[in-house]
């Protein structure tokens, strides 16, 4: 089934990260996948929704990390912030954590209180990771009892996870995970977790379920858009039947952040009709 794409011009904030100063905040990043950085030479977050207001973004995916508190106060100021601007706080994103933590309930706790933060800016969902360890059936079971027991515990928003990290690695894994919690979780489609030859075949088996997006551009030379994979794999979404936002990924080796956003938007654009 193939439907028209989401026209509006969305975009998940990791595409920033330099804009951003690299700002990764104290005791955001446990597992050590980021590095804390103090970022001071770089957009504030207070002022991040108005400049995507300013390049004509509506609709944001945000990184957890990038809040450098998470006092009530500023939570208020910030969800305030995205209201003024105009911009749809679409979904925000706990990128560290670890559901398969052998510490067992260390994981899931961690992330819980980051879904307290996504309620308290008013966020309609957050995408949380399924875990990292290399899909078994055990451990696809424990992470379905994880990824149901945050969804029970918040119910005032919808909890999804992501095809990331080394729990799904395919379209098998997450196809499996997705039986596993029976609805009660969903499922953002990132385009750019996945390679390999069949790369196109593996998002297409899973993509027609996703609720959000996040779709990356690949680079054929240092800031240099691979415009070939991004259109293909914006047409795969399309050619499923995907009917949510498309929110751009920009992870490439170009300081012009925005420029390059600005480049893929105009291909997606010729990819929604």
């Amino acid at each position: 089934m193939t439907t028209s794409l989401d026209p509006t011009k969305a975009l998940h904030t990791w595409s920033l990260f330099r804009t951003m100063g690299r700002f990764v905040a104290p005791g955001s990043a446990p597992t050590g996948a980021l590095t804390e950085h103090d970022g001071t030479d770089g957009l504030a977050l207070l002022e991040l929704p108005a400049a995507l207001a300013a390049h004509g973004f509506t609709s944001a995916q945000l990184c957890h990390f990038y809040l450098p508190t998470t006092a009530p106060s500023y939570l208020t100021e910030l969800r305030d912030a995205f209201t003024a601007a105009g911009v749809d706080l679409e979904c925000f994103l706990i990128d560290d954590g670890d559901l398969l933590d052998p510490e067992g309930a260390a994981g899931e706790r961690w992330i819980s209180g980051w879904i307290d933060v996504a309620e308290q800016l008013g966020a309609p969902r957050v995408r949380v990771p399924a875990g990292d360890l290399p899909p078994t059936p055990e451990r696809l079971e424990r992470s379905a009892r994880g990824l149901r027991s945050l969804a029970a515990a918040h119910q005032g928003l919808r909890v999804l996870t992501e095809n990331w990290r080394s729990l799904l690695v395919d379209a098998d894994s997450t196809r499996r995970l997705l039986d596993l919690v029976e609805g009660e979780v969903g499922l953002l489609i990132d385009t750019g977790n996945w390679d390999g030859a069949d790369k196109y075949e593996q998002i297409a088996a899973v993509a027609g379920t996703a609720e959000c997006s996040q779709v990356k551009a690949r680079e054929t030379a240092a800031g240099e858009l691979d415009v070939e994979d991004l259109t293909r794999s914006l047409t795969v979404l399309r050619e499923v039947g995907y009917t949510g936002r498309i929110s751009l990924v920009y992870a490439g080796g170009d300081d012009d952040e925005w420029g390059r956003l600005e480049q893929m938007h105009e291909v997606a654009r010729s990819v929604t009709g």
